[in-house]
């Protein structure tokens, strides 16, 4: 539908995303209107395409899916228009003595001869330039935003274009539009096909299988957590990418491919049994995390320190007993300039942390605690008592934008002399290689970790690429201290881990499986476990159960079973506002989670005394909406660890109801209370190492809902994706080297 008319007022704003509400005046009527726009001035004739909606606020609003601005003809339009402030130096007053002197003929004087306009008085020939120039660039940029919605870019993605090429816009799109897929952050390879296709660009462009491999890469790492791919797979997935046969077109794949390599955006070298293609940023990344933990290995080594003592007061002061292979990790961690301790639940990493805390700072060291997620520092604060913290705040994101992205790096490191890193196989080979930038040379660093756990969500694998390695010292806990009577949590985790079925006769206090078979009754048992039966029980709230399912969609998927939750635990209600993103129902009330890395999202922590601000929201964090914002519908929403963190329109799409979330997304939290149901599906999914992580979130209970056979399923199931990566080979070499270097 298309609306023509006048804007007479703008509502509301948002400078940094465009999003707009305005009332528009066409025939006789008066419109609300609603979208993404690169500016409005009030007295702009527009054109609007879009549809009218009704909002469950506002109520019947006209969304504007594209918009063009319809420069005024007549004598009163051209005036309002100037007057609008939209270009700089021309006001209201000015406005009016330019349209009196050139009456209709004034945009076309101040577009093509600006000169003219000294003929005004008080207009200079410096200003005369100046104004003809704002709107000269004004036209440009006008242009360009609606070249770009014609082949359906959305109005904020369009002005990051612009941003980028300015008044090239234009003829650069349609030259190689495949080349944002490299230079626009968020124009992936669809989109950019998409427009090419429109354009009539060949499918066997150069352009076209460039972007196509660059996009190979991307999801190979962004989807499978590799950081290379062998050059074969790589050739047969961009076969497929792009519809043309391999054979035919081999030979143009490789010449693509030593253009890409020249142009230093990857790195291929053959290794076998594979030629490795790499980003370029993975290349580097994994090459420095080697080369710093060589180095880290070798320099902050104090071997030969006698410590039975130090042990032997914290075994009396905490009335515990180490055995042999937890001493020995303690030494090692305090000897050894990087060390390793990996085990399950219940064999003491916590315990053995907390006595390595206690001996580092008896010898006057300054010793700093990590945790990948905000929920898995909280709980490593709490078990050592010790202040920990995310390490994402241990190297403090500058949200001023002046240094990067981290405070702490090769130039600016940490003032520590140690550093505990916990939950370790959570950790991504980007978030660990920006820690080691910032250690200093003679840091000690020990890795905490449960190498049977499910391995990051971003690309890497870099525990488990540390213990393959051998070159690093690792101390693996076996036996089991952690293991109260009657209680099946712990041993039930490392009977599935050893591939045998869990006992499940319900008999424990903490360990519980419920029989069903259809999935909607399961559904239904999950509903009233969480919300009625569990906290009857339990005599607890429902913020301390955590229903944990292994995919997004169908019935027993995270989508669906958030939507049954949130209607039982957090009902509409006339005292609580609502904000719909796509197809979810944000509420006040809600329980929710960030979905993905915001290094720009500014929080505020207050207590009693004082208050922190900073910025950087991240993937797994967890807290609830607080309030939303009528007029601009922004969100406000406080984080389990006492940041308050206002959500523009625009952001709330990163947020995702959290009554139920993936197994994945679970990782390095701890829970009251975990609930799981058992679905069938593919064994690519369905593994050991998920139900493993699943039931290692439960601190007090695990209720799993659904058919044995299923969980015999995943028990025995021992798939797991393999992970292209390139670290234990580097770090081989880095050792060596490092060796030569310091003996």
């Amino acid at each position: 539908m298309v609306l023509e008319g006048t804007i007479e007022e703008i509502i509301f704003r948002n400078d940094s995303n465009g999003y707009t509400v305005a009332v528009l005046s066409h025939k006789d009527e008066y419109t609300t209107f609603v979208g993404k726009f690169l500016q409005l001035h009030i007295g702009e004739n527009v054109r609007l395409v879009g549809k009218f909606v009704t909002n469950a606020k506002y109520g019947e609003q006209f969304s504007v899916e594209s918009s063009e601005v319809i420069y005024p003809s007549t004598i009163s339009g051209i005036k309002k228009y100037l007057a609008s402030g939209l270009i700089k130096g021309v006001g209201p007053v000015t406005s009016e003595a330019i349209v009196d002197k050139f009456k209709e003929n004034t945009l076309q004087v101040i577009e093509f001869t600006p000169n003219r306009l000294t003929e005004v008085k008080g207009i200079s020939e410096k200003k005369a330039i100046m104004i003809g120039e704002a709107f000269s660039e004004l036209k440009k940029l006008q242009n360009s935003v609606m070249f770009l919605q014609s082949y359906d870019i959305t109005t904020n993605m369009a002005l990051k274009i612009y941003e980028r090429y300015q008044e090239d816009t234009v003829e650069l799109v349609k030259q190689n539009p495949y080349r944002m897929v490299e230079e626009i952050d968020g124009i992936g390879f669809a989109t950019a096909d998409k427009i090419a296709r429109k354009m009539g660009i060949s499918e066997s462009s150069e352009f076209r299988m460039r972007a196509g491999m660059l996009h190979c890469l991307n999801d190979n790492s962004e989807k499978n957590g590799s950081t290379f791919m062998p050059k074969e797979v790589l050739f047969k997935n961009l076969s497929e990418l792009l519809g043309l046969q391999i054979d035919d077109y081999r030979e143009q794949f490789k010449n693509v491919l030593e253009n890409l390599v020249f142009d230093k955006i990857v790195v291929s070298f053959f290794k076998h049994p594979y030629n490795v293609v790499m980003l370029t940023k993975y290349y580097i990344v994994e090459t420095q995390i080697a080369q710093k933990l060589a180095l880290l290995n070798t320099c902050a080594q104090q071997e030969d320190i006698e410590l039975s003592s130090e042990i032997e007061q914290f075994e009396k002061l905490n009335k515990i007993v180490f055995d042999q292979s937890q001493k020995l990790a303690i030494t090692n961690s305090i000897q050894k300039g990087v060390n390793v301790i990996t085990g399950g639940p219940g064999t003491g990493k916590t315990t053995i942390v907390k006595c390595i805390m206690t001996i580092l700072k008896q010898q006057k060291l300054k010793v700093m605690l990590l945790a990948p997620t905000g929920r898995a520092a909280k709980r490593l604060s709490e078990s050592t008592g010790e202040d920990a913290k995310t390490i994402h705040r241990g190297l403090e994101v500058d949200f001023r934008g002046e240094n990067g992205r981290f405070v702490h790096n090769d130039t600016n490191p940490l003032e520590v002399d140690a550093v505990i890193v916990d939950e370790m196989s959570m950790v991504d080979v980007m978030l660990f290689c920006a820690l080691l930038k910032a250690l200093p040379r003679d840091c000690k660093l020990i890795l905490v970790g449960d190498k049977d756990q499910l391995p990051s969500v971003g690309a890497g694998n870099v525990l488990d690429d540390i213990l393959k390695s051998n070159v690093i010292n690792v101390d693996y806990l076996t036996k089991i201290f952690r293991q109260d009577s009657g209680s099946l949590i712990i041993s039930n985790a490392h009977l599935i881990n050893d591939g045998q079925m869990p006992i499940l006769d319900n008999q424990s206090r903490d360990f519980f499986f419920d029989e069903k078979s259809d999935v909607n009754v399961i559904r239904e048992t999950i509903v009233d476990m969480v919300t009625r039966r569990i906290p009857n029980f339990m005599k607890i709230d429902t913020t301390k159960i955590q229903v944990l399912a292994p995919m997004k969609s169908g019935v027993l998927g995270i989508e669906n079973l958030n939507r049954c939750l949130q209607d039982v635990i957090n009902p509409p209600s006339v005292t609580k506002l609502e904000e719909v993103v796509g197809s979810t129902i944000f509420r006040e009330g809600d329980k929710v989670m960030q979905m993905s890395n915001n290094y720009d999202l500014v929080w505020v922590k207050r207590d009693v005394y004082s208050s922190e601000e900073g910025a950087g929201v991240f993937n797994g964090d967890i807290g609830y909406i607080h309030k939303i914002n009528r007029q601009t519908s922004e969100m406000t929403v406080w984080f389990e660890d006492g940041r308050e963190c206002i959500y523009p329109r625009t952001e709330i799409s990163q947020l995702s109801l959290a009554y139920a979330v993936t197994i994945h997304k679970s990782q390095g939290s701890e829970f009251d209370v975990v609930v799981i149901p058992l679905i069938s599906g593919t064994g690519l999914i369905l593994t050991r190492n998920l139900i493993y992580t699943a039931v290692t979130r439960a601190k007090k209970m695990v209720v799993l809902v659904g058919e044995k056979k299923n969980l015999r399923r995943m028990v025995s199931n021992v798939y797991t994706a393999k992970r292209f990566t390139m670290l234990t080979d580097f770090l081989l070499t880095a050792t060596e080297k490092a060796k030569q270097l310091f003996g």
